[in-house]
């Protein structure tokens, strides 16, 4: 045998000599391609903020069939949102009921949602679908266009060029069309080339809704009604373009095409086709809420150069995960599942508001920001060397430190709090939003993860206050009990798991750990910072209660110690595995107990009653964490509910239906067509499966040792 110092002096030479990933080869074989109508997989381009997405014909011809029987194809913004007139003058003070303080206080929390000032502001202010284009064909018979009338479709989207190609016969004769998206400002290119085209039979046309249907909550269809409540105006653009000024309420955005448009309703335009009946139609439409920048973009050639451009440098520069040489038939599903969700992730979760959970794909929640998402929508980010993104996502919340600190003292509490379910301005919605709490740490984790990347005075100073305001709101939220010599974290609060009475409610396992964590690290940061480590904090984290634990093994809350012997309180989110798995553990986590946990959520949990698209990746995160691989890859790449991903890369989820007892059986309307968490929290469990953790010095600690998995990492970052 060679001696150590040899062998690893080999290693070295290995380690070195090794090839680099062929970044292009490793995304290219993960190309989506359709070839046939597949209302499950529509194609996006977009660039972080903005969003387009694309049926069979490479437009929005199908819009309809596409929402009525898969995922909605859509163009979304994070910057454009409408509010209904409010002539009662609403308040969020008018949903308030009084909850009783866990030290005797009583204090209104506005969960009053059924009533009509609770729908309404739960559905205001929403997101607005900016426009839908599609082809128009003269048919003989005069009918639409259809899904059967596309032919011999070969679709394909190159994710290595951010550039979708779409194939397909209409009557017989040839049509392609080619759909970019502009990196820099939200305009969509669009190459429409057919023999159609140059006969005058073949259009495209521009249309507006007045927006969502209002009265449906999660994926909502267009709402064509009422054309006289929203405004189109066509005016004269630059350089031979044309404008459409949209108004609807009192919100105005603008539509700038490349080409003249001809009116075809009150909120339809045809884009006139060239002169001397040439074969191709090209045209650019940029979508903005400033007047000043409607002006149509570059053309059609200079957005796919720039598109090109910047999709080749982000998957030049993003960390890589290659399974490539792997003999297990699970390592390519792993590794596409990979190339997809980091697409998905850059195109849809980096706009001027943080991500709803369809990001730019179809509205639900009203498009709302759940902050307790942003871990999942963000945190990989940092994971996978795009800090960019992440701090993006991050300075809303900067921005929005005056309103945290106001709601913070509107309950009695110092620092800032955060709301759960808001729109751009951080207004809380009524329901049980107001209490869910583990929303309130993030911020504290994902700068942690910034300044674990980029140890800078200057990143310090950036995020500064908000990690700091925040952790004084959550050492405010604990209240001390005389009687144990603890401090307690509720009533009122709606935990992870929601499926408990808020009203008692009480010292939940992640929620607990969580606080003890990220008090911690706050801790750190005023270390880092020159200043004095504040006592309070330490003396709460000192004097929290411990996990509370059933028969040696953990329950989701000490209130309510039932988990593992009522069958009703074993579904929804296991929480209980979220102290070893997104957190690191620490003293008050036995990995004994957890292992056993581990064990009767694989053996007992009801995963048909409804679980998550990020519970498969948060469970397989707390079995690497305890050695266990094979289990890791298992329950991440299970086919169970709600983790089928589709051929696009997205993750519906189908839960709500089994529980809406008014749903037919085999409906295929999803509650949420897409699920944007899912695809976050997957690439966060790949980074700690792969990467590891602070301590870790197993390689790979989440890859099965069995001699079928061959990985190569470049990039990626452990997790704390």
């Amino acid at each position: 045998m060679l001696p150590r110092f040899l062998l690893l002096g080999l290693v070295c030479v290995l380690v070195v000599r090794a090839a680099p990933i062929d970044r292009e080869a490793w995304v290219s074989r993960h190309h989506p391609v359709n070839r046939a109508v597949d209302f499950d997989a529509p194609l996006t381009v977009g660039n972080g903020g903005f969003a387009f997405t694309a049926d069979i014909t490479g437009l929005q011809t199908l819009a309809g069939d596409y929402h009525r029987h898969g995922v909605p194809t859509e163009t979304l913004s994070r910057w454009c949102w409408v509010t209904d007139d409010n002539p009662q003058g609403y308040q969020l003070s008018d949903t308030n009921q009084p909850f009783r303080m866990a030290d005797g206080r009583t204090l209104g929390f506005p969960t009053r949602q059924g009533t009509p000032a609770g729908e309404w502001l739960r559905r205001n202010p929403r997101s607005h679908p900016l426009g839908v284009l599609a082809l128009e064909w003269d048919k003989a018979d005069g009918s639409p266009l259809s899904p059967a009338d596309i032919e011999s479709p070969d679709q394909v989207l190159d994710l290595w060029r951010g550039v979708l190609t779409s194939r397909f016969n209409l009557g017989g004769v040839p049509v392609t069309v080619v759909t970019v998206c502009d990196p820099a400002s939200d305009t969509v290119g669009v190459r429409v080339t057919s023999e159609w085209v140059e006969r005058g039979r073949l259009r495209v046309r521009l249309a507006f809704p007045r927006g969502h249907d209002p009265a449906v909550k999660n994926t909502p269809g267009f709402d064509w009604s009422h054309p006289d409540r929203h405004r189109s105006e066509l005016r004269d653009g630059a350089r031979g373009g044309a404008v459409v000024r949209r108004t609807v309420g009192a919100t105005t955005y603008h539509v700038a095409v490349s080409r003249p448009l001809r009116q075809a309703g009150a909120h339809a335009f045809l884009i006139e086709t060239p002169p001397m009946g040439g074969r191709e139609l090209a045209f650019t439409v940029g979508f903005s809420s400033d007047e000043s920048e409607a002006v149509a973009g570059a053309s059609v050639d200079a957005l796919l150069t720039a598109s090109a451009k910047a999709w080749t440098s982000f998957w030049q520069t993003t960390a890589a995960v290659d399974f490539s040489g792997s003999t297990n038939p699970l390592a390519m599903k792993l590794e596409r599942r990979v190339v997809l969700s980091r697409y998905l992730a850059a195109v849809q979760l980096v706009g001027d508001v943080p991500p709803q959970e369809s990001g730019l794909t179809c509205n639900t929640w009203y498009g709302k920001h759940h902050t307790e998402m942003i871990w999942w929508h963000a945190a990989h980010f940092a994971l996978w060397g795009q800090d960019a993104a992440l701090e993006k996502n991050l300075s809303w919340y900067r921005a929005q430190l005056p309103a945290a600190r106001r709601l913070a003292a509107s309950r009695g509490l110092p620092g800032a709090r955060w709301a759960k379910m808001t729109g751009p301005d951080l207004r809380e919605s009524p329901g049980g939003n107001p209490l869910i709490v583990w929303n309130q740490p993030h911020p504290i984790y994902l700068a942690e993860l910034l300044y674990r990347n980029r140890p800078t005075p200057e990143l310090l100073a950036t995020y500064r206050d908000l990690v700091l305001e925040t952790a004084e709101t959550l050492a405010g939220m604990l209240h001390w009990d005389a009687a144990r010599g603890v401090y307690g974290l509720g009533p009122p609060l709606w935990i992870v798991q929601e499926i408990h009475d808020p009203a008692t409610s009480q010292n939940p396992t992640f929620e607990l750990a969580y606080w003890r964590w990220a008090l911690g690290v706050a801790q750190q940061w005023r270390e880092r910072l020159g200043l004095p480590r504040e006592p309070t904090w330490d003396h709460a984290v000192a004097h929290l209660p411990p996990l509370a634990q059933h028969d040696g093994k953990y329950v989701a809350l000490e209130s309510h110690p039932d988990t593992w012997t009522r069958r009703d309180s074993r579904h929804d989110h296991p929480e209980m595995l979220m102290p070893l798995g997104v957190l690191p553990g620490g003293p008050d986590v036995d990995r004994g107990t957890m292992e056993r946990t581990l064990d009767a959520v694989l053996a007992e949990w009801d995963w048909e009653t409804k679980i998550w698209g990020w519970d498969y990746p948060m469970i397989a995160m707390t079995a690497a964490r305890l050695g266990r691989p094979e289990t890791a890859v298992e329950i991440l790449l299970r086919d169970g509910p709600n983790n089928r991903y589709l051929p696009n890369g997205h993750c519906p989820q189908r839960s709500d239906e089994k529980m809406d007892p008014s749903a037919p059986p085999g409906s295929r309307r999803r509650e949420i067509a897409v699920y944007l968490p899912a695809n976050g929290a997957f690439l966060a469990a790949v980074a700690l499966m792969v990467q590891g953790w602070d301590g870790c010095s197993i390689p790979h600690p989440g890859i099965p040792k069995d001699g079928t998995w061959v990985v190569r990492a470049e990039g990626l970052r452990p997790l704390p």
